[in-house]
């Protein structure tokens, strides 16, 4: 059952069109990637779905029901949650505090020590941290910090822009190594990523996006594509 549907999107700026009739589905509780190289339109793609950009045309569907129309704090109040490139915690707030934040909807006010507790097992770097200043972390560490708080909020989905981007190999490893983790807890994905060679690793299903349009789709078998080992993989 397809938790997000994408229908034919359309978006510019100002008279330069970026999406051309983009058209996708994220499976209930799947790890669904949106790969392809900068600029294809992959963040306007999820900014859209988050309602912070309106299309010009097409439908976004969420658990049955139409969502382009909304204004963006009620596409949050339905369970999404999106985690923009470079994490973009609050500077000058803990890093308990920013995990607070993450429980300003409603109905995650529950339960919310049971949660960070989960989240501090996810990083247990965040828990020896959890007094500092968000705005002193390392890339890396911001990087986990957004993370986390988007998972206090406890979304029904889970969008990622650029997760690994400018990070080290080995906090890249645990990135995508907790990726995975979340989602076999039971959160639905969808990840963007230029890091194509870890993202089809772990991916159920990836979408291939080239000058605004949906080129190819498929499982892990996309890694034995020609076109996806010459433009992407370097083989």
């Amino acid at each position: 059952m397809a938790l997000l549907e994408v229908r034919n999107l359309e978006v510019s700026y100002g008279e330069v069109q970026v999406l051309w009739g983009a058209s996708f589905a994220v499976a209930e509780g799947s790890l669904t990637a949106l790969i392809g190289s900068n600029g294809a339109g992959k963040t306007t793609t999820l900014k859209t779905i988050l309602g912070l950009q309106r299309p010009r045309g097409g439908e976004i569907w969420f658990q049955g029901q139409r969502i382009d129309g909304l204004a963006s704090h009620r596409i949050v109040e339905q369970g999404l949650a999106l985690i923009l490139e470079g994490g973009r915690p609050f500077p000058e707030m803990t890093v308990r505090e920013n995990l607070e934040m993450g429980a300003y909807v409603r109905r995650t006010r529950g339960g919310l020590g049971e949660t960070i507790g989960r989240v501090f097992d996810l990083f247990p770097v965040l828990r020896d941290r959890q007094s500092q200043l968000a705005g002193t972390l390392s890339g890396g560490e911001r990087q986990m910090l957004a993370i986390s708080r988007a998972v206090v909020s406890s979304p029904r989905l889970l969008m990622l822009d650029e997760p690994s981007l400018g990070l080290a190999p080995k906090v890249v490893e645990t990135m995508f190594r907790v990726i995975q983790e979340l989602n076999q807890q039971g959160i639905t994905i969808l990840l963007v990523e230029q890091n194509i060679q870890h993202t089809l690793q772990i991916a159920h299903h990836s979408y291939v996006m080239e000058t605004g349009r949906i080129t190819l789709d498929g499982g892990p078998e996309l890694r034995e594509q020609e076109h996806i080992k010459r433009a992407y993989l370097g083989v």
